[in-house]
């Protein structure tokens, strides 16, 4: 996921633009949508690894994006901040960490803030895509070798199978590896 965008979420183009003014020191490509339909098309067609997303904007809100989301197997677990400029209560606070929101911040950001935290979970997130592409890759190598006398693994392929003492020669043997 090189090539992976941040996308920024707001229905006002000058909130738009200072969100991406504190993010251009990190290099991440950056995406925008006006919308929370737009940012839902951006989505599913893939190449996200993080959403800033406005709470409150007309049409579909922030919060039906992540629901949506996350009925989404292929969306579910990309990495979500959202962001209000109306203050954070209890029953935002509740639905938003629910939907496994990773932050809730409230606007005027503070650059410096958001720029930890968006590299935090945009590397976190891409390291985890490319563990989970090298578990796929190893299974795959696993399944092509031909079956040999040597250790077996457990179908996870992480845990060791632990093999059950063979008789031989009226005695028990350990298995060797």
């Amino acid at each position: 996921m090189p090539d992976a965008k941040i996308l920024i979420v707001d229905d006002h183009e000058d909130t738009l633009y200072a969100l991406e003014s504190a993010l251009a020191p990190l290099g991440y490509l950056l995406g925008r949508a006006t919308s929370g339909d737009e940012a839902l098309k951006q989505v599913l067609r893939g190449q996200v690894g993080l959403l800033l997303l406005d709470v409150r904007m007309p049409g579909v809100s922030g919060l039906e994006v992540v629901r949506y989301m996350r009925r989404v197997e292929q969306t579910q677990h990309i990495p979500v901040i959202l962001l209000t400029g109306f203050g954070v209560d209890q029953e935002l606070t509740s639905t938003a960490f629910g939907l496994g929101v990773a932050d809730l911040v409230t606007k005027p950001v503070d650059p410096w803030a958001l720029r930890t935290k968006v590299r935090y979970l945009y590397d976190a997130h891409r390291r985890t895509l490319a563990l989970e592409q090298e578990i796929r890759d190893l299974r795959a190598l696993v399944k092509e070798q031909p079956e040999a006398d040597g250790p077996v693994t457990h179908p996870d392929a992480r845990v060791p199978v632990q093999r059950t003492p063979r008789a031989h020669n009226g005695e028990l043997e350990q298995g060797r590896t």
